[in-house]
């Protein structure tokens, strides 16, 4: 995930068979995704979008700890 995908984690996704996605647009604030989403929705009645929080979790390099 890009530093910029890491500042928008509200997504407008696109559901499609097979339990696949497709993400349409990215925004920061939960407002401005759901605006945008209304508005989708009224243009393109027929596809199936909803809003998701996407976050990421980066995995990171820990050894463990091992006491002898």
């Amino acid at each position: 995930m890009t530093y910029l995908e890491k500042l928008n984690p509200w997504c407008i996704v696109r559901l499609q068979p097979n339990m696949q996605h497709h993400i349409v647009a990215r925004f920061r604030r939960r407002s401005d995704a759901e605006a945008h989403l209304q508005v989708l929705r009224r243009l393109i009645p027929n596809v199936n979008l909803t809003l998701i929080f996407n976050v990421a979790l980066e995995q990171q390099d820990i050894t463990p700890i091992r006491n002898s």
